[in-house]
C-alpha cells in the first residue's frame, strides 16, 4: 500500500488505540474506509472522465482527417471529370474548325467557276 508492511501496521493500531481509546477506534476506521472508497471512487471518475475526453478528442480528430481526405477526393474528382470534358471541347472544337476551313474553300472556288461561265 504505502510501503507500510505488516508489523509496521500493528505498531500504528496499537498507538491508535492508546490514543483513540478502545470505543472510538472502531467508528474512526469505519470513517477512514469510508473515506479512502470515497477517495478512490473520484479517482475513478476523474479517470473515466479523462478517458471519454481524450476518446472524443481522437474521433474528432479522425472525423476532421476522414472529412479532409474525403474533400480531397471529391475534388480530384471534379478535376479527373473536368479534364476529358475540356479535352472533348477542344477537340469538338477544332474538329468543326476544320471541316468549316475545308468546306467553304471548293463551294466558293464552285460558285467563282459557275459565276465566270
Amino acid at each position: 500500500m504505502f510501503g507500510i508492511g505488516g508489523p509496521e501496521l500493528v505498531i500504528i493500531l496499537v498507538v491508535a488505540l492508546i490514543v483513540i481509546g478502545p470505543q472510538k477506534l472502531p467508528q474512526m476506521m469505519r470513517s477512514l474506509g469510508k473515506g479512502l472508497a470515497e477517495f478512490k471512487r473520484m479517482g475513478n471518475d476523474v479517470k473515466s472522465t479523462l478517458d471519454m475526453e481524450v476518446d472524443r478528442a481522437e474521433s474528432e480528430a479522425r472525423k476532421r482527417e476522414v472529412d479532409a481526405e474525403l474533400a480531397r477526393r471529391k475534388e480530384a474528382a471534379k478535376q479527373a471529370e473536368e479534364e476529358p470534358v475540356s479535352a472533348e471541347k477542344a477537340s469538338t472544337e477544332s474538329e468543326p474548325a476544320t471541316e468549316t476551313a475545308s468546306a467553304p474553300g471548293p463551294e466558293s472556288s464552285g460558285e467563282g467557276e459557275k459565276e465566270k461561265a
